[in-house]
């Protein structure tokens, strides 16, 4: 079966090709069946293929379709990688998306672009499954886009709502930056290697670079600028708050199982490289722990639901980075998948508290929940302690590894740690003051009935994977070089346990038993002005507006004329002009015509004459 993993990209593809071609007049349930149908079945396809490459000891594998073009003697295949790392992207990008296309099945039935939907979700999973399969950094380079391309018309869904399609574009042309910075960075690569294919690519650097060297740091780090771009870090992660804009289906999607993964996979699949650049995986791990600060102070404070969980996204990201800047790859790879169970079913939870309560977004008008709406609520208590890191979660085993692997880091560890170790504290703070908001207290907004079925068993398989998530063994550890055995030993295993926990009980206190008050703290002048910058993101949109987006749009609009058009207007009035002068000679007089020559002939003869 593994020599038709082709498959696994092509089938979504070709349900989008369905969905787009018959431009919304299929009946619904047929709608439903192609768009859920296709990714349920690259799910089975790979969940055949990985138990082959189980059997089989979990070594790489190539399938090359053909050649993709062939110039100068560069010849990229459509070809595809498939190890334990594809592998386990796999699984991930096809079981929880298979499960958010069936929560989306009802979710967004009333919905009049239904189909529409389904084409763009289909287009999404299966560009993100190029992305990982790729045996090559151009066709790698191909999913990127394409994965760009998809979040731009996935949040921008509803683009009705001018709101909407400004998110969308905000999300393009953000992470645009980091796409450009991706781009030279295989230029360069190029350049110096000859090749893009990835396996020879890496063998060659390693070969060819010493540790430290210039060329791999400089390679290295425009690398990371399109990986902070895709996976919503420092600096470019602003666009990823406002993609809440989209469907609920779409943020859970896009957060937990897709685009945000990008940059992780990226840097991961690329690890020689940055083995090579110490400088690039510190500044990696630098990243990851200022990246999930900033999100976590920012989580805190916000007041929609889904921005709340947005934030936390960008949090756990940061996490992955740290672990792959500390050099624990499989742990970060570990999270990614143990986030992708818990932050799908925290959106998708989400999702069914806005559906019920007649699509209200503020947390402060929600409340009392936890008995109308049983699932979202056990959902969101599995997902938040898994978010949290609290113990018997899967969660706390993939962070408690990427801990301790900081702590153990050569490279400023101590700092690292305790970066991350507050980043855990505040995670337990917001999400449980999420919880506690949200199905605790009176209810301020009456719901519905509770969602149907398909939105029900998703959630419910989801808390399954969230708790017993952390007990699976991804097949990685061939592809990454072996980790230092932790020490595991004295205080720090105990305080990385017990932080998390400290969190839910300073939440509980602070949101539910009010036993520590913190209005006077909130309600101060020092305390609202933080509020205020921690809402605003730390005001880094209002700092990318004042740099970037107010003077373009000063240039754009003192520009309206365009003075690039204003120089090709003339010489086309230019030329315009000399040909109605030319015309003028066309009289048709046959006399007029014989004088002209004639003078003409004697005006060259008498220029060659005087040459000489």
């Amino acid at each position: 079966m593994i020599d038709h993993i082709y498959l696994v990209p092509l089938l979504p593809l070709v349900g989008f090709a369905l969905l787009f071609i018959t431009a919304g007049q299929l009946p619904r349930p047929w709608v439903a069946a192609i768009g859920v149908g296709s990714v349920g079945l690259s799910a089975l396809i790979v969940l055949i293929v990985g138990y082959e490459m189980l059997l089989a000891g979990a070594s790489p594998v190539v399938i090359s379709l053909y050649n993709w073009f062939s110039v100068g003697g560069f010849v990229p295949g459509l070809s595809f990688y498939v190890d334990g790392l594809a592998l386990t992207m796999m699984l991930v990008i096809t079981g929880v998306g298979f499960l958010i296309h069936v929560y989306s099945s009802l979710f967004m039935y009333e919905d009049a672009d239904y189909s529409r939907f389904f084409a763009y979700m289909n287009l999404f999973v299966s560009a993100m499954l190029v992305l990982v399969l790729a045996d090559n950094l151009l066709l790698l380079y191909l999913g990127w886009e394409g994965v760009g391309l998809c979040s731009y018309l996935l949040v921008g869904f509803w683009y009705q709502d001018p709101a909407n399609g400004a998110a969308a574009r905000k999300a393009f042309v953000v992470t645009r930056v980091g796409d450009t910075f991706m781009a030279l960075g295989l230029f360069l690569l190029f350049l110096h290697l000859g090749t893009l294919d990835i396996q020879p690519a890496m063998q060659l650097a390693s070969a060819t670079w010493q540790s430290g060297d210039v060329i791999p740091t400089i390679a290295a780090l425009l690398l990371v600028g399109g990986a902070v771009g895709k996976s919503a870090q420092l600096p470019l992660q602003t666009w990823l708050p406002d993609a809440m804009a989209g469907p609920t289906p779409v943020s859970a999607l896009i957060h937990a199982a897709t685009m945000v993964t990008a940059g992780v996979y990226l840097i991961a699949r690329t690890h020689e490289l940055f083995l090579l650049s110490p400088t690039a995986q510190f500044v990696v791990a630098i990243i990851g722990v200022a990246t999930l600060l900033v999100a976590a102070f920012s989580a805190l404070v916000q007041t929609d639901i889904k921005r709340i969980l947005a934030f936390s996204t960008i949090s756990q990201i940061g996490y992955m980075f740290l672990a792959l800047g500390v050099g624990a790859w499989s742990a970060g790879i570990f999270h990614l998948v143990t986030h992708a169970f818990f932050k799908a079913l925290l959106f998708l939870g989400a999702g069914a508290v806005i559906y019920s309560l007649h699509h209200e977004h503020n947390i402060f008008r929600m409340g009392g929940l936890r008995r109308r709406l049983p699932v979202a609520f056990l959902s969101f208590v599995i997902g938040s302690a898994a978010l949290a890191a609290l113990p018997l979660t899967s969660g706390f085993v993939s962070k408690d590894a990427i801990l301790l692997a900081a702590f153990e880091s050569p490279h400023a560890g101590p700092a690292l740690w305790l970066g991350g170790l507050l980043g855990a504290l505040l995670t337990s703070i917001y999400s449980f003051r999420l919880v506690f908001t949200v199905f605790f207290g009176p209810v301020r907004t009456e719901p519905d009935a509770p969602a149907g079925l398909p939105m029900a068993i998703p959630l419910v398989i989801l808390c399954v994977l969230s708790i017993v998530g952390g007990l699976f063994q991804i097949p990685v550890d061939a592809v990454f070089p072996e980790a230092r055995e932790s020490l595991h030993e004295g205080a720090i295993p105990i305080v990385t346990l017990a932080v998390p926990i400290i969190g839910v009980i300073l939440a509980y206190f602070m949101f539910l038993d009010q036993r520590i008050r913190i209005a006077p703290l909130v309600e101060s002048s020092v305390g609202r002005a933080l509020g205020r910058f921690w809402l605003s993101h730390w005001a880094m949109d209002w700092l990318y507006d004042r740099i970037f987006v107010v003077p373009y749009t000063f240039v754009a609009r003192i520009n309206q004329a365009d003075v690039v058009d204003t120089v090709y207007n003339g010489t086309a009035t230019i030329t315009r002009r000399l040909h109605h002068l030319a015309s003028l000679t066309q009289t048709g007089q046959l006399r007029r015509y014989v004088t002209m020559m004639t003078v003409g002939l004697i005006l060259l003869v008498a220029i060659l004459l005087g040459v000489r």
